[in-house]
C-alpha cells in the first residue's frame, strides 16, 4: 500500500479529515490543485490525508506542515499514528512552541526502533496540531508508549502535556487502504 510523502515538494496545504465507521473508498471528485488523496482506516474510525498545490477552499480541515523528522535508515512504514491536539483559542505561536517542546523531548529521549518519522502540521485556524507519524507497526507504537503513555522518557513530554491552553488530544493508529496521486494517476491500490 502506498503512503503519502508528507515532505513532498510543492505542497501548499494539507487537508486532514477524521470520522467514525467505514470510510468512503471511491476516488474523490477532481479538484484543481489536489496532488494526492490517501484514505486510512483503524479500529477507531478513519482519516484522509490530502495534499494540495495551492490553498483549497476552506472547510476547517486545512493544515500546513511546520516541522518534520525522519530516521535516515527508515524501514518501510506499516502504520500511521495520527496525534490530534486541540488548544482553547487560536495562537499559531503557541502551536509552534508546543511542537518545539515535543522536538526537545524527542531529542532528550532514546528513539524507539519502531519509529520512522514525525510530521507536525498546524491548523489554518491556529487551534490544532496534527502529528502524522509513521511507525513500522501498531505493535511497535504500543510498545513505545509503554507504561508512561509517551514515546520517550524526557520530562519535557510532561511539559507538553500540561502546556497552557491545551484542551485535549487523541492518539490513533491507522493503515492506508487507498491512495490516489494526481501526478501519476495511479488510482487506488
Amino acid at each position: 500500500m502506498t503512503f503519502p510523502d508528507p515532505g513532498r515538494a510543492g505542497v501548499a496545504a494539507v487537508r486532514i479529515r477524521q470520522g467514525d465507521g467505514s470510510p468512503e473508498l471511491s476516488a474523490p471528485a477532481p479538484a484543481a490543485g489536489r496532488l494526492s488523496h490517501t484514505v486510512f482506516t483503524g479500529d477507531e474510525g478513519w482519516f484522509t490525508y490530502e495534499q494540495w498545490a495551492r490553498e483549497p477552499e476552506p472547510d476547517g480541515s486545512e493544515f500546513h506542515l511546520y516541522r518534520s523528522a525522519r530516521r535516515p535508515d527508515a524501514p518501510p512504514a506499516g502504520c500511521v499514528v495520527l496525534v490530534s491536539v486541540a488548544f482553547d483559542s487560536p495562537d499559531e505561536a503557541r502551536l509552534k512552541a508546543w511542537v518545539d517542546t515535543i522536538f526537545e523531548a524527542l531529542a532528550d529521549s532514546r528513539p524507539h526502533p519502531g519509529g520512522i518519522s514525525a510530521h507536525f502540521h498546524l491548523s489554518a485556524d491556529g487551534t490544532r496540531v496534527a502529528n502524522y507519524a509513521e511507525w513500522v507497526s501498531e505493535a511497535a507504537h504500543l510498545d513505545a508508549l509503554g507504561e508512561t503513555g509517551f514515546v520517550g522518557s524526557s520530562p519535557k513530554f510532561q511539559v507538553a502535556q500540561a502546556f497552557p491552553g491545551l484542551v485535549g488530544s487523541t492518539v490513533r493508529r491507522y493503515r492506508p487502504i487507498g491512495h490516489l496521486d494526481v501526478a501519476d494517476r495511479t488510482g487506488t491500490d
